[in-house]
């Protein structure tokens, strides 16, 4: 008989039985004939894709309740096609059987070297076996450990060992000496660490005390520091603005007596290369002078013109003349 089960991942990547075992299919006692009876549906959990086999350390497994990735699903649905379209090409590939003349048709043929009965019913038979119930396990017994030794007996009888009331008179005077001499000692050293506690008190104030006058010192000098540094500072300042005036001074008497002599000698430059110029000589210069020259040269072209003129009239005459002549 064949069972169905179900396993789940939890969350630390263990699997467990989640389903109790059931028939899968149920099947009528005796055999009934193939062509009456329906194709059973067989389930076995060795093909089953929800059964782990082999080492699940390593394994990384998805939870059940986790969304399929699209990704994932895309990539699937690529390497799908791709393995239908090459497995048609495969196909078309493949040599195969020229198709029948006009009126024939093909029929299967044994080509093996042994002939074979071929047949639709194929014959099956079923094989049982049934195993022992499972025996209850026996109790574990008691574990005892094995004996070791000899035994041993000692008869004591009364009074043999000693008086309580005469033997205990000592320990208990002991026990009390004892208790009364730690107590002496625990009050002696209360007293003395109450005496360090009062001498640890006025050393403490004592130290507090000289810690004050060390910090008034130290800030005693660190305000004559201050009031030196910026004394020293002032008179460094003053000294620098005195350098600063006397500098300025130098700089002034040495550019008084530079540009003593400097500006007549500019002037005198400037007037010589023309920087200076007379209003009326300018625009002579300027003015006048291109106009007149201007007006000169155009009598000179009129008259130049007018004796071109004549001298060609005098020529047409001339010629007139010797014509007639």
């Amino acid at each position: 008989m064949a069972f169905a089960s179900q396993s789940h991942g939890d969350t630390n990547g263990t699997y467990i039985f989640s389903s109790r075992p059931r028939p899968v299919v149920t099947r009528s006692k005796y055999r009934e004939a193939p062509s009456e009876q329906t194709p059973p549906h067989y389930g076995n959990i060795m093909y089953d894709r929800r059964v782990v086999r082999g080492n699940t350390y390593a394994q990384h497994i998805i939870p059940t309740t986790t969304q399929p990735d699209p990704a994932e699903i895309q990539r699937q649905q690529a390497i799908r096609r791709r393995n239908i379209a090459r497995r048609r090409a495969r196909e078309q590939l493949r040599p195969k059987t020229p198709e029948a003349l006009q009126g024939r048709k093909h029929i299967d043929v044994q080509t093996e070297l042994y002939l074979e009965e071929l047949s639709d019913v194929i014959v099956a038979t079923d094989i049982e076996c049934q195993t022992d119930d499972f025996l209850d396990r026996p109790a574990t017994p008691l574990f005892i450990p094995a004996k070791s030794g000899k035994d041993v007996e000692t008869q004591i009888e009364e009074g043999e060992l000693f008086d309580f009331d005469r033997e205990v008179q000592p320990i208990l005077e002991v026990l009390v000496g004892k208790t009364i001499e730690q107590s002496l000692l625990e009050v002696m050293e209360e007293e003395e660490l109450a005496c360090l506690r009062a001498q640890q008190r006025a050393f403490q104030e004592l130290r507090n005390n000289e810690l004050a006058e060390v910090q008034r010192l130290q800030e005693q000098e660190r305000r004559h520091t201050e009031e030196k540094e910026r004394r020293i500072k002032q008179q460094k300042e003053v000294l620098k603005k005195e350098k600063e005036i006397a500098e300025k001074i130098a700089a002034r008497a040495y550019t008084q007596q530079y540009l003593a002599n400097l500006l007549p000698a500019v002037f005198t430059s400037l007037r010589t290369h023309g920087y200076f110029y007379d209003p009326v000589e300018k625009d002579i210069e300027t003015n006048f002078f291109p106009w007149l020259m201007d007006e000169v040269n155009n009598n000179l072209e009129k008259r130049f013109a007018a004796r071109e003129l004549l001298d060609t009239i005098i020529h047409e005459v001339t010629q007139k003349t010797d014509t007639v002549s």
